[in-house]
């Protein structure tokens, strides 16, 4: 199957997930969140066909899996520093996430910027001021072609609070808190609606309404390796019972944007909980047949690409609009040019110089566990 992977992409992949910080897995997971995305969004779009039932939950669920992901590695890296330096630097922290987010995502807010002033676009400025300081989540009347940036809003904050929340509590602290989050959050979305009926719009998109997903893979992060000294969760993520949790997940993720109390106070729980569960089995599970799909070339590719994807697909998956760069397939194509143009003249040149800026990068993944923490490890026979 190699073969069939162009040459340039297998290079390409390699240089961009080969190397001591790699997490095995995560970029084909991250490959598999943004093709749900796209297909909620594709749908609709002319010549594609619309399948309204399942749109807006399968988009929602590739973002839900990318939230988990991020609460996940954003804890493995500062884990890593914390254990290896006796101590998180904020700055280094920000300087590194700066230089990873804000230039790919302020080129395509300047662009749209300047449609705007050539009146090609209907956005505001307060569509503008929302999108610079990564508020839109909490923007009622966003506009489809900075609605997206609703995700990236969360992340930012998550960003904002939690790297302190850890650098202040230590390890210990922050699983508590991590804790505390899983908690509330389901509490908050099903009492929004109940006691700030104005605010019930933002049950879905502000971050406290988000924050368990983060806080679920932050917990993961932190509780690695103690689950991993477990036995029974051992034999479980290497039995076929581990694909309940995936299943499970993306079932509940077919009733997401439902109102009912079950979905907001157990029912999200329980698909981060299987989203949680997914990612350690996959990055345990490497060596399996879906493991090997997950980090062939081609799966890495899309996945280092995701972030760019997610970033330029709004402007060609408009499903209001009949030109042609909104017209499937023109518009994946048009949003797979527009992604290799940010990823290659804009994210890896940032990315380069924030090696030299903040050289703590790319820290290794934490042990995982005794025994080398490989599925091929754990006992099989009862012992």
């Amino acid at each position: 199957m190699p073969a069939l992977v162009p040459q340039f992409i297998r290079q390409a992949a390699a240089r961009a997930t080969e190397g001591p910080g790699r997490i095995p897995s995560l970029d084909g997971l991250r490959a598999l969140s943004i093709a749900l995305v796209l297909f909620a969004h594709t749908s609709g779009t002319q010549y594609f066909p619309s399948f309204v039932f399942l749109r807006r939950n399968l988009g929602n669920f590739g973002v839900r899996v990318f939230f988990v992901i991020s609460g996940f590695l954003i804890t493995t890296l500062l884990i890593k520093e914390l254990r290896t330096r006796g101590r998180i630097s904020l700055g280094h922290f920000y300087i590194r996430r700066f230089f990873r987010i804000f230039p790919a995502a302020y080129a395509y807010i300047a662009v749209m910027a300047a449609l705007t002033l050539a009146g090609l676009t209907p956005l505001g400025l307060g569509d503008f001021l929302h999108a610079v300081t990564y508020t839109v989540n909490y923007d009622r009347d966003r506009h489809w072609l900075l609605i997206h940036l609703w995700s990236l809003s969360v992340e930012e904050q998550f960003y904002l609070l939690w790297p302190a929340t850890l650098a202040l509590g230590g390890l210990a602290g922050g699983a508590r808190v991590a804790i505390a989050v899983l908690f509330a959050a389901p509490l908050l979305r099903f009492f929004t609606p109940w006691f700030f009926p104005d605010l019930a719009w933002s049950v879905g998109s502000s971050f406290q309404t988000n924050m368990d997903a983060l806080g679920i893979g932050c917990l993961l992060a932190l509780k690695r390796e103690p689950l991993w000294s477990w036995t029974l969760y051992r034999r479980f993520l290497a039995s076929t019972a581990f694909w309940l949790a995936p299943a499970a997940a993306f079932a509940i993720s077919l009733s997401f944007l439902s109102h009912d109390p079950f979905v907001h106070l157990a029912g999200q729980s329980i698909m981060n909980l299987g989203i949680a569960l997914t990612i350690d089995g996959c990055i345990r599970r490497a060596a399996t047949p879906a493991g090997r799909f997950l980090n062939h070339p081609l799966m890495c590719y899309i996945g280092v690409l995701s972030y760019s994807i997610y970033l330029w697909q709004e402007p060609f998956l408009d499903r209001t609009s009949t030109a042609p760069w909104n017209s499937f397939p023109i518009n994946l194509l048009c949003t797979a040019a527009a992604a290799l143009a940010s990823y290659h003249l804009i994210e890896r040149p940032c990315l380069e110089l924030r090696k030299v800026l903040a050289p703590l990068d790319s820290p290794r993944a934490p042990r995982p566990a005794p025994s080398g923490a490989t599925i091929e490890s754990v006992p099989r026979d009862g012992s």
